[in-house]
């Protein structure tokens, strides 16, 4: 689970404002993830867990 009150701990609102940041603000994951302090391997896992990967040519979960 992700321990960041600024962001959704429901993982498909958490997909769609991921999303949303990757294509508003962050040129990359890893970017983002420094910004809000965020573990990329728990971001990874709890959006694996609802079926979606990290496309970094795409820069979003599919």
């Amino acid at each position: 689970m992700i321990n960041n009150n600024s962001l959704p701990q429901d993982p498909y609102i958490l997909l769609s404002t991921i999303n949303m940041k990757l294509r508003n603000q962050f040129k990359d994951i890893y970017k983002l993830c420094q910004y809000y302090n965020l573990d990329i391997n728990i971001l990874y896992k709890q959006l694996k867990s609802i079926g979606y990967v990290y496309d970094p040519h795409l820069n979003q979960f599919k």
